[in-house]
């Protein structure tokens, strides 16, 4: 479409897929001036052509590549969670209206965004997500593993290691009563687990090296029960934080808050949310019962007071959740501010 078709143009909204985009655009008079189909190829050629102007597009695969191509053009991208996306949808789902929907969102003025991703912090979350894969995938082999023996009639005891030093003995043992075919199956099991280790041990490292190197990595370490795992997730998800406003806004967006329902100046808190990045949400669990497990080190932290007279309070798990909402707020604080946080650097040692 020829250039002088638009004086100007108030939003577009793109509707991303594999192969093509769906594109809507609005002029200042909030009229639909356009509806286009495109092939993926075709971005910058359809784009040089158009006047610069606010683009929306979902969150979703490839979204921060387009974003930064068109942000070189000289549009300015906006990428929107598909949550924030959904209330502007008119009509039955396709693909023209949910680009439409796109760029009305796009041009709300209090309306969340995602911060623009560099390639840096999408290699390392690329890391993130292989090592996750590679741990299910042990996971569900080694599940295998015991149910076939069960299936022998043969337990082991829970555990990992228990059952990596006992696997070649209860070969040999019991090998009058596991037939060769089967004997051949966990044997090609255990080499795939052990592979398996391998990869993730390879990844792990990659990942322990990129956190010492990386500054605002080295300063989320600095925080009591945070390790390698989620500094660098946390670098990958939201670069230095800028994108909330507070360490509460991004507990949010882990999840880790309760589930609020207001009405009549009467509020009712239920479980937590368990909205936003599960992944992060796991680490942050696992690295505050990481602290609760070393109750003798409590009254090292600057939060040592508050934890012991929380232990009071609440059971097991709430207090776990509890803490791993202090550790998020703290790690933002820390992240966003460029600073270290007040314990011991050694705390660095039992993190996650």
């Amino acid at each position: 479409m020829a250039k002088n078709d638009f004086d100007e143009l108030m939003s577009i909204g793109i509707d991303i897929g594999k192969d093509t985009f769906h594109i809507v655009a609005f002029d200042p008079d909030g009229q639909l001036v356009m509806r286009k189909q495109i092939k993926r190829l075709a971005l910058v050629q359809t784009f040089e052509k158009l006047p610069r102007c606010v683009v929306g597009m979902e969150a979703c695969l490839s979204a921060h590549f387009v974003s930064r191509t068109l942000r070189k053009m000289g549009f300015e991208p906006r990428i929107i969670p598909a949550i924030y996306v959904k209330p502007f949808i008119k009509g039955q789902k396709n693909d023209y209206n949910d680009a439409e929907a796109i760029a009305e969102a796009a041009l709300r003025p209090n309306l969340p965004v995602v911060p623009e991703k560099s390639q840096e912090q999408l290699d390392l979350q690329a890391l993130h997500r292989v090592r996750s894969r590679l741990v299910s995938r042990r996971t569900a082999t080694i599940n295998q593993i015991r149910a076939f023996l069960i299936e022998q009639g043969i337990t082991v005891r829970k555990g990992l290691r228990s059952l990596k030093n006992s696997f070649e003995a209860i070969l040999e043992e019991r090998k009058e009563e596991i037939s060769p075919r089967m004997r051949t199956i966990l044997i090609g099991l255990y080499g795939d687990w052990l592979w398996l280790d391998d990869r993730i041990e390879t990844v792990s490292k990659e990942i322990e090296l990129i956190s010492r190197t990386e500054e605002n990595c080295v300063n989320v370490m600095t925080i009591p029960g945070i390790g390698p795992m989620i500094s660098t997730a946390m670098v990958a998800a939201i670069g230095t934080g800028e994108a909330f406003g507070r360490g509460r806004d991004f507990a949010a967006w882990v999840g880790l808050v309760p589930r609020q329902y207001s009405t009549g100046g009467r509020t009712v808190l239920g479980r937590i949310t368990k909205r936003g990045s599960r992944y992060l949400r796991m680490l942050f669990v696992q690295a505050a019962k990481v602290i609760l497990m070393r109750t003798n080190r409590w009254p090292d932290f600057s939060f040592g007071d508050w934890l012991t007279k929380a232990a009071e309070r609440m059971n097991r798990n709430k207090l776990a959740v509890a803490l791993a909402n202090k550790l998020a707020r703290m790690a933002w604080s820390i992240l966003r501010h460029k600073t270290a946080f007040d314990a011991p650097r050694d705390e660095v040692a039992i993190g996650v």
